[in-house]
């Protein structure tokens, strides 16, 4: 039934996506786990604590926030089983699910990167870009704007939507929220100061937070491969050999496989150098294209990640037929 709930749940978002309207009015899953992870850092991130202290209390705040938000879905999945007949709890779980997966705001989010470029230049680009990247984006030019849309988009599919897909196909809706919130703990501690994410308080929630990407993180190398066999003009064997040669090599060890795969397949190369906050950060490249990148390559991998999207679609809709045929 979890593969069923999983292929509903990526229809539906990709039907409908998140509206607008209702981020407005009530907000998004993500702002709630959000707030639950800054109010737990509010309460026991104490930065006058020695290293070993800081993280003992980064521990237990990580598992008191994986308890409150996993009990509340719990109980949520649970009452629906109980209250409504199986289809329609079947619906409106993955209705519930779908808020968790992020492919169409992703591909809206680059589209408009790559639109921006096309049509007003490359300072539009940049404006379009900022809201999605962490790095500085004031001096790129064309070439640094069209990588960093496509590095994001290849990062996003594994993490905003393979991996969510994935816990969800596995665990069912507790588990797609457990990931969902170890995702966002990670990325909020690695990313603040306050945190100090890879050293003290937030040490636990960044490691946790790669090791439940890393089997996604490979899951999406396969999907873009699999992809590419099918996209005139991309390159499946490269794609492959691009993630498991370059893969391993990037800083940030997950994000790598579905970019050195997208770049293999597109004949491009990807990541290296990058400013940060006022700060260069050092990083391999990722596959060994081209590196003159325009807006006409984001377009291109706009396409493969729309075909990996139905790609994965069609294999967890396969299994759930399967499974709903076996048993």
């Amino acid at each position: 039934m979890t593969f069923a709930l999983a292929f509903l749940a990526l229809f539906i978002e990709a039907l409908a996506g998140y509206p607008e309207k209702l981020v407005a009015r009530i907000g998004h899953p993500v702002g709630w786990m959000s707030a639950l992870v800054r109010r737990a850092a509010a309460a026991w991130n104490e930065r006058s604590l020695s290293l070993s202290q800081r993280r003992l209390r980064g521990v237990l705040a990580l598992a008191t926030v994986l308890l409150v938000g996993t009990s509340c879905v719990l109980l949520l999945d649970r009452t629906l089983d109980l209250l409504l007949p199986v289809a329609v709890a079947l619906i409106a779980k993955a209705i519930l699910a779908s808020t968790l997966i992020a492919g169409r705001s992703l591909d809206e989010r680059v589209s408009a990167v790559a639109d921006a470029l096309d049509e007003r230049g490359v300072n539009a680009g940049r404006t379009a870009l900022a809201p999605i990247v962490e790095r500085d984006t004031a001096a790129l030019d064309e070439a640094g704007v069209s990588r960093a849309a496509i590095e994001s988009l290849a990062g996003g599919f594994s993490e905003g939507v393979v991996a969510p897909l994935m816990w969800l196909a596995i665990l069912g809706l507790p588990g797609c929220a457990l990931y969902k919130t170890v995702s966002t703990a990670g990325s909020m501690s690695s990313q603040s100061p306050d945190t100090d994410g890879r050293g003290a308080y937030g040490w636990a929630a960044v490691r946790l937070d790669e090791a439940v990407n890393m089997p996604s993180a490979r899951l999406s190398a396969l999907w873009l491969a699999a992809a590419a066999r099918i996209m005139p003009g991309a390159d499946w064997r490269s794609a492959l050999m691009s993630a498991v040669r370059d893969g391993p090599r990037h800083r940030e060890r997950n994000a790598g496989w579905p970019e050195a795969a997208m770049a293999g397949a597109l004949g491009l190369t990807l990541a290296g150098p990058t400013d940060v906050g006022g700060r260069r950060i050092d990083n391999s490249w990722m596959g060994s294209g081209r590196r003159a990148l325009t807006a006409a390559d984001i377009h291109r991998a706009l396409r493969l990640y729309r075909i990996a999207y139905v790609v994965q679609a069609a294999a967890i809709g396969l299994i759930a037929l399967i499974l709903l045929i076996v048993f």
